[in-house]
């Protein structure tokens, strides 16, 4: 039955269209000072370079949407996230790259009232990528943000365009986690390792979906932890399981994701969405320190603080082989310049 449903979601996967945007395998790379330190086996997937403009994980998930969107002949792309979002950075490049508008409409999820916050990182790229953008007044509000594109999609049509919609909310079909469904396909290609742990954001969820659900097929010893950068465990948990079910329904393999595979961890959630914990900062120092690499406040720092965290709770164990999914976001250190000189102050 399992061999049966791992057929079954391949060709599916197979079947939806894509259209190119990663140009690359991103590199499986070995962190060896942090190994040392840590204690365990570390690797890095390097999804910060995935894609244009700084790169990131969603250029996998926009593959997906940009194919259906061409096989929609759509010439202009609405779509909905927070004011530092790397979701709709991402898409006004990709946008640009296919000849297609982008209008991104920005959540005021961050009570930020700085000039900088408002308009360096990705807002001044969206805007240098030729992107118009207009703004939605909550900030926790994923369907009434969505239902407002959709508002605006009609008016276009209206007007004689031809308007694709990327949902945000967690209630339509989860299609970017095809992306990371294919990105398991790519690591379990690049090293004949397993890994005992995967360790990624868990915010959207599409990400965490897509890589739970390869693992599962293709490494199913590999366990897939997300770390809390939007909701608190119980919150994260819920959105999750119904993304699960989605999925099943979605792919056509009823009952393959279920409560078992949902693994997540939220102490570096803290004190909120965009906001900077200390758990948070200590995984930025502890990056650059002995790395070099960076992270960004908002999520990579929340997702990475997770490795230290599950080894002092005693969850990974000494020797564990752990891969970190690094999926970008960097454009938002600038934003957060202010916040950053202060946490290297400390």
């Amino acid at each position: 039955m399992l061999n049966q449903t791992n057929s079954q979601l391949a060709e599916f996967v197979s079947s939806k269209p894509r259209k190119s945007i990663i140009d690359f395998e991103t590199p499986l790379i070995p962190l060896e000072s942090l190994s040392k330190k840590l204690g365990i086996e570390l690797w890095m997937k390097r999804d910060d370079l995935a894609g244009p403009s700084f790169g990131g994980n969603k250029a996998r998930q926009l593959e997906y949407y940009f194919g259906e969107a061409s096989a929609q002949n759509a010439d202009t792309i609405l779509i909905t996230g927070a004011v530092q979002s790397n979701f709709v950075r991402l898409a006004a490049a990709c946008a640009a790259r296919f000849g297609i508008k982008p209008i991104l409409q920005l959540e005021q999820r961050v009570l930020k009232q700085d000039n900088i916050y408002k308009n360096s990182g990705n807002v001044l790229l969206s805007n240098l990528l030729g992107a118009e953008i207009i703004h939605y007044p909550e900030g926790e509000d994923e369907e009434g943000a969505d239902r407002a594109l959709y508002v605006l999609a009609e008016k276009l049509e209206g007007e004689g365009k031809n308007p694709y919609v990327i949902p945000l909310s967690g209630n339509k079909p989860p299609l970017g986690a095809l992306g990371y469904y294919r990105c398991v396909e790519e690591i379990t290609g690049q090293l004949d390792l397993t890994f005992d742990y995967v360790i990624v954001a868990s915010g959207s969820g599409a990400t965490h979906l897509g890589l739970a659900a390869g693992m599962k097929q293709l490494s199913p010893s590999t366990k897939v932890i997300g770390s809390c950068v939007r909701r608190n465990h119980e919150m994260q948990f819920e959105r999750f399981r119904r993304l699960c079910g989605l999925f099943n329904s979605f792919s056509g393999c009823p009952n393959f994701l279920t409560e078992r595979d949902i693994f997540l961890w939220d102490k570096a959630f803290e004190p909120g969405y965009g906001q900077i914990g200390p758990l948070a900062e200590n995984a930025i120092k502890l990056m650059a320190k002995n790395e070099g690499h960076l992270l960004d406040p908002v999520y990579t720092a929340k997702s990475f603080a997770a490795i230290p965290g599950l080894i002092a709770d005693g969850l990974i164990g000494a020797g564990s082989r752990v891969l970190y999914v690094h999926t970008g976001g960097n454009a938002a250190i600038f934003a957060y310049q202010n916040d950053m000189q202060k946490m290297m102050k400390k």
